[in-house]
Protein backbone atom coordinates (compact mmCIF):
# COMPACT_ATOMS: atom_id res chain seq x y z
CA UNK A 1 0.00 0.00 0.00
CA UNK A 2 1.04 3.78 -0.75
CA UNK A 3 0.75 6.47 1.66
CA UNK A 4 -0.25 10.18 0.75
CA UNK A 5 0.85 11.57 4.18
CA UNK A 6 4.45 11.90 5.12
CA UNK A 7 3.92 10.86 8.22
CA UNK A 8 1.98 7.53 9.96
CA UNK A 9 -1.34 8.53 11.24
CA UNK A 10 -1.27 8.97 15.60
CA UNK A 11 -2.98 6.11 17.24
CA UNK A 12 -6.70 6.78 17.25
CA UNK A 13 -6.79 8.59 14.29
CA UNK A 14 -9.48 8.88 12.21
CA UNK A 15 -9.50 6.36 9.52
CA UNK A 16 -12.13 5.05 6.69
CA UNK A 17 -11.99 2.72 3.53
CA UNK A 18 -13.77 3.13 0.68
CA UNK A 19 -13.94 0.69 -3.02
CA UNK A 20 -13.58 1.26 -6.25
CA UNK A 21 -16.03 -1.61 -7.67
CA UNK A 22 -15.64 -2.58 -11.32
CA UNK A 23 -17.72 -4.91 -13.57
CA UNK A 24 -16.54 -6.74 -16.59
CA UNK A 25 -17.51 -4.13 -18.45
CA UNK A 26 -14.78 -1.98 -16.34
CA UNK A 27 -17.44 0.08 -15.14
CA UNK A 28 -17.22 1.48 -11.38
CA UNK A 29 -19.69 1.08 -8.90
CA UNK A 30 -20.99 4.89 -7.55
CA UNK A 31 -23.24 5.77 -4.68
CA UNK A 32 -25.12 8.48 -4.79
CA UNK A 33 -24.97 10.00 -1.24
CA UNK A 34 -28.36 11.30 0.58
CA UNK A 35 -28.83 15.13 0.59
CA UNK A 36 -28.03 15.32 4.22
CA UNK A 37 -25.75 18.66 5.59
CA UNK A 38 -24.92 16.83 8.67
CA UNK A 39 -22.60 14.48 6.49
CA UNK A 40 -19.64 14.85 4.26
CA UNK A 41 -20.35 15.35 1.01
CA UNK A 42 -24.04 15.44 0.86
CA UNK A 43 -25.72 15.08 -2.40
CA UNK A 44 -22.61 13.93 -4.53
CA UNK A 45 -21.81 10.71 -6.20
CA UNK A 46 -18.96 8.69 -3.83
CA UNK A 47 -17.77 4.93 -3.68
CA UNK A 48 -19.36 2.03 -0.89
CA UNK A 49 -17.39 2.76 2.52
CA UNK A 50 -17.11 4.13 5.92
CA UNK A 51 -15.23 5.14 8.98
CA UNK A 52 -13.90 2.43 10.88
CA UNK A 53 -14.69 1.46 13.88
CA UNK A 54 -12.22 1.45 17.30
CA UNK A 55 -9.88 -0.76 16.97
CA UNK A 56 -10.85 -1.36 13.36
CA UNK A 57 -8.51 -1.93 10.28
CA UNK A 58 -9.45 -0.37 6.94
CA UNK A 59 -9.53 -4.27 5.23
CA UNK A 60 -12.07 -5.24 8.05
CA UNK A 61 -14.17 -1.68 7.92
CA UNK A 62 -14.73 -1.94 3.89
CA UNK A 63 -16.13 -5.43 4.15
CA UNK A 64 -18.31 -4.59 6.64
CA UNK A 65 -19.37 -1.35 5.27
CA UNK A 66 -19.92 -3.24 1.74
CA UNK A 67 -22.07 -5.68 3.65
CA UNK A 68 -24.00 -3.17 5.77
CA UNK A 69 -24.63 -0.50 3.14
CA UNK A 70 -25.13 -2.45 0.09
CA UNK A 71 -25.51 -6.69 1.03
CA UNK A 72 -22.38 -6.69 -1.17
CA UNK A 73 -19.73 -9.50 -1.20
CA UNK A 74 -17.30 -8.47 -3.53
CA UNK A 75 -14.22 -10.61 -5.09
CA UNK A 76 -10.65 -9.73 -5.59
CA UNK A 77 -10.42 -6.94 -2.86
CA UNK A 78 -7.44 -5.19 -2.85
CA UNK A 79 -5.95 -3.15 -1.10
CA UNK A 80 -4.11 0.20 -3.01
CA UNK A 81 -3.75 3.75 -1.43
CA UNK A 82 -4.72 5.88 1.02
CA UNK A 83 -6.05 9.75 0.59
CA UNK A 84 -7.15 12.22 3.52
CA UNK A 85 -10.01 13.35 3.04
CA UNK A 86 -9.18 16.73 3.93
CA UNK A 87 -12.33 19.35 2.86
CA UNK A 88 -14.90 16.67 4.16
CA UNK A 89 -14.70 14.29 6.81
CA UNK A 90 -10.62 14.48 7.55
CA UNK A 91 -10.30 11.35 7.77
CA UNK A 92 -7.53 9.33 6.42
CA UNK A 93 -9.01 6.94 3.61
CA UNK A 94 -7.68 3.93 2.58
CA UNK A 95 -8.85 3.07 -1.14
CA UNK A 96 -9.30 -1.03 -2.43
CA UNK A 97 -10.39 -2.41 -5.63
CA UNK A 98 -12.79 -5.31 -5.86
CA UNK A 99 -15.16 -6.43 -8.67
CA UNK A 100 -18.36 -7.58 -9.35
CA UNK A 101 -21.03 -8.90 -11.53
CA UNK A 102 -24.28 -8.27 -10.36
CA UNK A 103 -27.41 -5.97 -10.98
CA UNK A 104 -26.80 -2.95 -9.07
CA UNK A 105 -30.38 -1.79 -8.82
CA UNK A 106 -31.32 -5.46 -6.92
CA UNK A 107 -29.25 -4.65 -3.71
CA UNK A 108 -30.35 -3.79 -0.70
CA UNK A 109 -29.01 -0.19 -0.22
CA UNK A 110 -29.64 0.87 3.80
CA UNK A 111 -27.74 4.28 3.55
CA UNK A 112 -28.00 6.99 -0.33
CA UNK A 113 -30.14 7.21 -2.26
CA UNK A 114 -28.83 5.10 -5.39
CA UNK A 115 -26.09 2.84 -6.66
CA UNK A 116 -25.34 3.10 -10.82
CA UNK A 117 -22.29 1.58 -12.46
CA UNK A 118 -20.73 4.14 -14.91
CA UNK A 119 -18.17 3.90 -17.70
CA UNK A 120 -15.25 6.08 -16.85
CA UNK A 121 -15.77 8.22 -19.64
CA UNK A 122 -18.93 9.78 -18.21
CA UNK A 123 -17.35 10.46 -14.23
CA UNK A 124 -16.08 13.46 -15.33
CA UNK A 125 -19.92 15.46 -15.49
CA UNK A 126 -20.73 13.71 -11.74
CA UNK A 127 -20.16 15.57 -8.73
CA UNK A 128 -17.67 13.74 -7.09
CA UNK A 129 -15.56 14.48 -3.87
CA UNK A 130 -12.14 15.71 -4.60
CA UNK A 131 -10.63 12.94 -2.80
CA UNK A 132 -12.58 10.22 -4.08
CA UNK A 133 -12.35 11.61 -8.15
CA UNK A 134 -8.41 11.57 -7.03
CA UNK A 135 -8.45 8.41 -5.98
CA UNK A 136 -10.17 7.09 -8.87
CA UNK A 137 -8.47 8.95 -11.57
CA UNK A 138 -4.87 7.30 -9.95
CA UNK A 139 -7.05 3.86 -10.24
CA UNK A 140 -7.63 4.15 -13.57
CA UNK A 141 -3.96 5.62 -14.77
CA UNK A 142 -2.26 2.96 -13.22
CA UNK A 143 -4.56 0.19 -14.41
CA UNK A 144 -3.60 -2.29 -17.62
CA UNK A 145 -5.15 -1.04 -20.81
Amino acid sequence: MHSDTTASPEPGAARGAVAIITNRRGELLLHLRDDLPAIAWPAHWSLLGGGCDPGEDPAAAIVRELDEEAGLTVRNLTDLFEIRDEHGSGQLITFFAADWDGDETSLPLSEGVKLQFFAPEHLDILTIPPFIRDGIDRYLAARPA
